[in-house]
């Protein structure tokens, strides 16, 4: 090179000239235009890249497991298959073309292959964190399309990968999540953490805050102690939930029967059209509370309604106690026999004259319906007295509704047997037991006449033996 100037050259021999026999000369060089050395030069066409840095390149091959990006560095920047979405087990040629131009992060500037390694997937994670945070200080809404369902939601993806609760998806809880598969939806961000990578998004809160002008005016028009008719929407541990047409309503399992629930999934499966009474609504915190049982009939009010104290009733021994025993005398209607009333002599445990499963009659002594309690008698019952209503068709009573009791009390047992169908084996037991007293007292009246017919021998052989001794007058 030169430090020499010269005139400037015209266009037409700044590349060098021809002469007339076509000879080639080139041009002279007259000057230093580059200003520096020719490997500094070099190096000065080369991208200086760090760990973590984001860098944009051109794709220029796509291979089914990795893609190259030519980001200008001494060598292109290789992208691993799953360093390219978000989304699990994709395929390259899905996810970028050649050509394209592509944001990545730098990995490493050289891992044990001498590669320089990027990320597309970390480039757009670090993009939408800043989004995301904004999005999240402004409360506002992100849209993604639903890419996966994973355990207990779905992955939505919004630049990253958010993570949705299956209870936020709908206003209430959808059990097949595999509809939203592909579908953008548009949620609110509850819950950020960039340390641990988490996002929680919620479609409910974005459904609840458009639709809260008609949940609220649905809320103002529902009456407490009104009747309306709804789907059950889901069944939990704790109760139903009952799709009125517009919001959610809660059973509690307290309220949806007149008997004990173990489960409510014994009482309604999801689908049932159930007709329910509006309990309590709380518009503060947007809850309905509903009673199924309010509009069935009330087994304990039913049964007041139809006996009265003093009446017999037949029964089934359910469990024993230590202080008596408990008799079901109707669907849902237990009442106890305390060991006093169980028998005229002295009882020193119920197993001594009951055991569960027998079937007997019972005489009602007290019926408490405020507090649902009966107390019940098995000596008073043995007396005798007026049936309920609903016996008296199938026993013989007089004309004040008593039982009449007797020779035909087998008979009797016998067709209540048939009366109340499944408990047959307690009645014939009973009739059984009946039939057995019957002929004891007749065994034992037949000894009581031969005894007393002894003592009368006797009694005539004693005096003939004195009339012989004695002495003649």
């Amino acid at each position: 090179m030169s430090d020499t100037t010269t005139t400037s050259e015209s266009p037409a021999n700044a590349m060098g000239t021809f002469d007339d026999e076509g000879v080639y000369t080139p041009r002279e060089i007259v000057s230093d235009d580059l200003g520096m050395s020719f490997a500094d030069a070099i190096d000065g066409t080369m991208v200086t890249v760090e760990d973590g840095q984001l860098v944009h390149g051109t794709v220029v091959k796509i291979d089914k497991d990795e893609v190259l990006l030519d980001i200008g560095y001494k060598s292109e920047g290789v992208i691993p298959a799953r360093e390219l979405s978000i989304r699990n087990d994709v395929d390259p040629s899905e996810v970028v073309s050649l050509g394209e131009a592509v944001e990545a992060l730098v990995l490493t500037k050289e891992d044990k292959e001498g590669r320089l390694l990027l990320s597309k997937k970390r480039a757009q994670y670090e993009r939408a964190w800043g989004d995301i945070e904004a999005k999240k200080e402004e409360d506002a809404v992100v849209s993604g399309p639903v890419i996966e369902v994973v355990k207990g939601g779905l992955i939505v993806d919004i630049g990253l990968r958010g993570f949705l609760p299956a209870s936020l998806v709908e206003l209430r809880r959808v059990r097949d999540l595999a509809p939203y598969i592909g579908e953008t939806v548009h949620c609110k961000i509850i819950e950020l953490d960039k340390n641990r990578n988490n996002v929680v998004l919620s479609r409910r809160a974005y459904l609840e805050e458009n639709q809260k002008e008609t949940r609220d005016q649905f809320l103002t028009n529902l009456k407490v102690g009104e009747v309306r008719e709804g789907t059950i929407s889901s069944v939990v541990s704790f109760g139903a939930f009952v799709d009125l047409g517009g919001m959610d309503g809660l059973i509690h399992v307290s309220e949806l029967s007149w008997k004990h629930v173990d489960h409510p999934g014994s009482v309604v499966t999801v689908g049932d059209p159930v007709k329910v009474q509006v309990l309590d609504v709380d518009f503060s915190r947007e809850r309905i509370s509903l009673s199924l049982k309010a509009t069935q009939q009330d087994p304990w009010q039913e049964f007041a309604e139809g006996h009265q104290v003093e009446q017999l009733v037949y029964g089934r021994v359910t469990k024993l106690v230590q202080f008596g025993a408990f008799v079901q005398v109707g669907e849902g209607i237990e009442g106890l026999v305390h060991i006093s009333e169980m028998s005229a002599h002295h009882v020193d445990s119920p197993e001594q004259v009951v055991t569960p499963g027998e079937e007997l009659w019972v005489k009602i002594i007290d019926l408490d319906l405020a507090r649902r309690r009966i107390s019940l008698s098995i000596k008073q019952a043995a007396e005798g007295g007026e049936l309920a209503a609903e016996y008296r068709e199938h026993f013989e009573v007089d004309s004040a509704g008593n039982w009449v009791q007797g020779e035909a009390s087998a008979e009797a047992e016998a067709a209540w047997s048939e009366y109340y169908g499944e408990g047959g084996e307690g009645a014939a037991a009973a009739a059984a037991e009946a039939t057995e007293v019957a002929e004891a007292t007749e065994v034992a009246e037949a000894v009581e006449a031969v005894e007393v017919a002894e003592v009368a021998a006797d009694e005539v052989v004693v005096e003939d033996v004195v009339a012989e001794e004695a002495p003649a007058e």
